[in-house]
């Protein structure tokens, strides 16, 4: 049987649109069910609209012809909103432009005064479902609640509170805020951090609080000078008023043991005197001599019976002690 080669180039001829066309239908049926997802974010699969499942990093398969839609978040990367400020360009040198953002930081105090708020929200995707269709631009959203929440609570400080001291709690207590409204209102993210990067007065008013700082620095350098010397002076005089107390005490103590000892030992020698008067009298007398002649250089004994002598006494240096006889009459020879 022959076969005719014309008649088989042309039923191939004819043919070769509806393969040509069955092969891009399968290289777009093949390419449309697979996909990839990155390593730092989840695929989430939704089917005919209504959600099927989360797949994780790596290759996969869905229904083609658009039944499965694949929405990629990352889930991983920390993001962030800057406030009264943007990021210029980033680099060894990192610049920022504030020009035009006056709107976002100039808010006011309460003590009635007004201060430039400059601060960054860092956040990441926690529930990936939930960021894509709970809440409708969810970065629109927490930029208007960040501003709202940060006015809110510079607006409960005063000036100092907010430029000085209490900036770390500020930004801790808009943190903890904003995650709570976060919560509430199922937007699928986890706030990291509120950063507080610059608070400073207006410009207009920056002379004026510049000099309002050097004076309260200058009163607390006084006020830590007083106190320095207030440490210096007080202590060593209450240390020697303590010292003199107690040198006060114990002479107190000495005297009063020493009057007891005295008193002890009166009552000692009276009871002793009550029992031999004369005795004890005599001892006394012999004990009281021998403790007072031996300071004494001259001495001169005398009896209490001589009457007719009359002691001459020559107290010069060197002099010696001689008697002269008296008279019958009592008068000196």
């Amino acid at each position: 049987m022959a076969i005719d080669i014309d008649k088989v180039r042309a039923m191939s001829r004819s043919k070769m649109p509806g393969v040509i066309a069955l092969g891009i239908f399968v290289m777009v049926l093949v390419g449309s069910s697979m996909f990839q997802v990155d390593a730092n974010s989840v695929g989430v699969v939704l089917r005919l609209g209504k959600l099927s499942r989360s797949v994780g990093p790596g290759l996969h398969f869905k229904a083609p012809l658009g039944i499965e839609k694949v929405y990629k978040v990352p889930v991983e990367e920390q993001r962030k909103e800057e406030f009264g400020f943007r990021t210029a360009s980033v680099g060894d040198t990192t610049r920022y432009s504030t020009e035009g953002y006056e709107h976002e930081s100039l808010m006011l105090t309460g003590d009635l005064n007004v201060v430039e708020v400059e601060w960054t929200v860092q956040y990441r995707i926690s529930d990936p479902y939930l960021y894509l269709f709970r809440v409708r631009d969810v970065e629109h959203t927490l930029r208007y609640m960040s501003q709202a929440l940060m006015r809110e609570f510079v607006g409960d400080r005063t000036v100092n509170e907010v430029l000085t001291a209490g900036r770390t709690e500020l930004a801790t207590s808009v943190q903890a805020r904003l995650q709570e409204l976060c919560n509430h209102y199922e937007m699928g993210i986890t706030v990291g951090q509120v950063i507080l990067q610059d608070v400073t007065p207006p410009d207009p008013v920056k002379p004026s609080f510049n000099q309002v700082n050097q004076a309260q620095q200058e009163m607390e350098r006084m006020i830590n000078e007083a106190r320095r010397d207030y440490n210096a002076v007080i202590p060593r005089a209450e240390g020697r008023a303590e010292q003199q107390i107690q040198q006060a005490e114990g002479y107190l103590i000495d005297r009063t043991n020493r009057a007891r000892g005295e008193v002890a030992r009166f009552a000692s020698l009276y009871e002793e005197y009550a029992k031999a008067p004369e005795i004890t009298r005599q001892r006394i007398y012999l004990e009281t001599l021998g403790e007072v002649l031996p300071k004494i250089k001259n001495k001169v004994i005398l009896d209490s019976e001589a009457t007719n002598m009359m002691p001459v006494m020559q107290l010069g240096a060197g002099g010696t002690v001689g008697v002269a006889p008296l008279s019958s009459a009592g008068g000196q020879k």
